[in-house]
């Protein structure tokens, strides 16, 4: 099953599930409980922290959940904060960040590349850990419409309408979607 975050980010292909980690966790509980897929692959827009550019495509098989004051020391979490899936059918290339903030303090969002961590995404910590829970394979394909700085709903907003276009000619070009 494909799926998608919601509201501004519709594909015909994907059913979405809602914007953040709340809404997506919420709404693909439901969907898990009542209609439990055999396969999750969420499809989005996503920021770069630097080492990727606008409109490449990623995509990956691991998500992460750090806040900003994390990366300068300002906090801690006892719970698992990096996820990973075992499919086979994803390529693993960077972990996506989720949080319900989007980072636009580059300088600051740039140190997430030292964990390995190229791009954020609000939606696929959650999709991961649903997909955990319900033990279903999961995979994220996301296109960069943005970099993490103080234009990053500007660029997002620019740049939205092209990327969901090359990103579903990619899947159409994967063989994922006709």
């Amino acid at each position: 099953m494909i799926i998608c975050a919601g509201k501004n980010e519709v594909f015909n292909f994907a059913q979405p599930m809602g914007v953040g980690l709340i809404e997506m966790a919420i709404n693909l509980t439901r969907l898990c409980l009542f209609n439990k897929p055999d396969f999750l692959l969420f499809v989005g827009s996503a920021g770069s922290y630097g080492e990727h550019n606008i409109f490449d495509i990623i995509e990956s098989k691991r998500a992460s959940n750090i806040e900003l004051s994390f990366l300068n020391n300002n906090s801690y979490t006892p719970l698992d904060n990096v996820l990973e899936s075992e499919n086979k059918f994803v390529r693993n290339d960077t972990i996506v960040n989720s949080s319900n903030y989007i980072s636009t303090n580059f300088a600051l969002s740039k140190k997430f590349n030292a964990y390995g961590i190229g791009i954020e995404n609000m939606e696929y910590f959650s999709v991961l850990q649903v997909a955990r829970e319900f033990q279903i394979p999961v995979g994220g394909i996301f296109i960069v419409t943005n970099y993490t700085n103080e234009n990053a709903h500007e660029d997002f907003l620019k740049n939205h309408k092209e990327a969901m276009s090359k990103l579903t000619n990619y899947l159409i070009e994967k063989n994922i979607i006709k």
